[in-house]
């Protein structure tokens, strides 16, 4: 089978990348439409890779009535993996009403069947797929490091539809230059895999392209068509971890963002001992602060994250020697986001009125990083709120692997019903104040789940420390704004991208 990425050109390498990113925020919130929309501005718009694969199957589940998600997936180089993915999880008559339950996909492991990974490689495809149509601008796609069940096939599927660059964080992405030279030539990949009591015993995840029929000939006699490897930002937040990577990964970095602790989502924890603030939250000092002179000193660009949406800001980090910027949360709160436009309209409605608040909470994601969570009444950032909540995973990305006294894998997540949880090795002190984070991002872009028992998942929001930057773009007779106001109010469109 000879293959080929759908979309423009691949041959050769994209020339400098634009000075502004836009985030790759939780759950379908960085949404194709949201990075097609800033692509076409001439910066780079990004897609989250979080979840994707369960995603498109609500939307499938639920009838997909705008035709977008089947236009993509018509467009996937495996009419075969296509159609499985169609036969198994659209139905035509699925509009989803109150009440009604989406199907859920197989929950991932360790070893995932072909049919799992080529769910997760079509999720992907389709989202970078519709992400970079009708224009020539720059997409990328971002992942947690955390979540590495699907991180292999996740990136081959993107590649499938050209996507231009591949940003990582909430880990140490230090194996990923290499998967992507050899998923360019369609060659089978692994990565190690982090196991709980692993002991002496080393785990890999692998992918082969040719397991969900998309590799090379097994005859070899037609060989694919090469794919352009994408250009890699990891995320970091010191300048020494930067360093480190170059060290290990010579040639395969491109440049790095580098996040500072006030922006959004999750964040590194500070360095040193844990300590708390009077409000609870993890307290940053001087060694959390990134070095710049020792970021310039490495030789590659990097985009500094956190407070940087507006003109001012952007100036300044550009004289610090940052090639220029990401921006999320003025994105996240645009109209072409995924957010749950009830939800989005509310919480502005709070940040005019004064109420707008972000915690940074220390415990409430099951990755052990620090998250930031935005109070609005009837989500989960309430306590009481999220105590009414039924512990529950049945989405379980951020499931950790673990060796049984067998040798065998097995997996848990500290947000799961905690019985469970101490009966598979688990402390039960880490499970207090733990949050489903899963299903709550997921919930945030307007796809919760109604479960068998009648409870109705609700939304939790994440966004920066710097959430009156929206203030700029909203009034109280308009509480709504544009991708476009936020690229205009940082750089006048049409100004040089690079």
């Amino acid at each position: 089978m000879s293959i080929s990425p759908v979309g423009r050109e691949q041959s050769g390498t994209l020339p400098v990348l634009p000075r502004l990113i836009q985030g790759g925020m939780g759950a379908g919130v960085s949404s194709w439409a949201l990075a097609r929309e800033v692509s076409a501005l001439g910066q780079i718009g990004v897609v989250s890779g979080t979840a994707l694969d369960s995603i498109l199957v609500r939307k499938l589940w639920g009838g997909d009535a705008d035709g977008h998600m089947r236009r993509a997936i018509a467009a996937f180089p495996s009419p075969e993996m296509a159609r499985a993915v169609l036969d198994r999880y659209f139905r035509a008559d699925g509009e989803h009403v109150q009440g009604q339950r989406y199907k859920l996909a197989p929950m991932l492991r360790a070893q995932l069947t072909p049919e799992r990974q080529g769910l997760i490689v079509v999720a992907n495809f389709a989202e970078v797929f519709l992400a970079k149509e009708g224009h020539d601008g720059v997409v990328g796609i971002n992942y947690l490091e955390k979540i590495q069940f699907p991180t292999l096939p996740s990136l081959y599927g993107a590649m499938l539809a050209g996507v231009d660059v591949v940003l990582i964080g909430a880990g140490i992405p230090a194996e990923i230059p290499d998967v992507l030279d050899r998923l360019s030539q369609h060659l089978p990949v692994s990565i190690t895999l982090d196991v709980l009591d692993r002991g002496d015993e080393k785990y890999e995840l692998k992918f082969d392209p040719q397991s969900v029929g998309l590799g090379a000939d097994p005859a070899g006699v037609v060989p694919p068509a090469s794919l352009r490897r994408p250009k890699f930002l990891p995320i970091v937040s010191a300048a020494t971890l930067a360093k480190a990577l170059l060290r290990k990964s010579p040639g395969g970095i491109d440049g790095f963002v580098v996040e500072g602790p006030i922006a959004g989502g999750h964040n590194a924890p500070p360095r040193g001992p844990l300590q708390l603030s009077e409000r609870g939250e993890p307290v940053y000092g001087q060694r959390d602060v990134v070095d710049l002179e020792q970021m310039k000193a490495l030789g590659v660009p990097f985009w500094l994250a956190g407070a940087y949406a507006s003109r001012e800001r952007f100036a300044a980090a550009v004289a610090a020697g940052a090639h220029g910027v990401q921006v999320g949360t003025a994105f996240a709160f645009c109209e072409e986001s995924g957010l749950d436009p009830e939800l989005r309209r509310r919480f502005l409605a709070d940040v005019l009125r004064g109420k707008g608040r972000v915690f940074t909470d220390p415990v409430a994601s099951p990755t052990g990083f620090p998250f930031k969570v935005a109070t609005l009444e009837g989500t989960l950032s309430d306590e009481a709120t999220y105590e009414e909540r039924p512990r529950l995973c049945d989405l379980g990305y951020l499931r950790r692997a673990y060796r049984r006294e067998d040798g065998r894998l097995d997996y848990r997540c500290p947000s799961e019903p905690v019985a469970d949880y101490v009966r598979k090795g688990g402390r039960v002190e880490d499970t207090v104040g733990r949050k489903c984070l899963c299903n709550a991002l997921v919930t945030n872009i307007g796809m919760g789940q109604q479960r068998a028992d009648g409870y109705e998942e609700l939304p939790m929001l994440t966004a920066g420390d710097d959430i009156d930057c929206v203030r700029a773009f909203i009034t109280p007779d308009r509480l709504s704004y544009r991708a476009r106001d936020v690229v205009e109010a940082l750089l006048p469109i049409g100004a040089p991208a690079a």
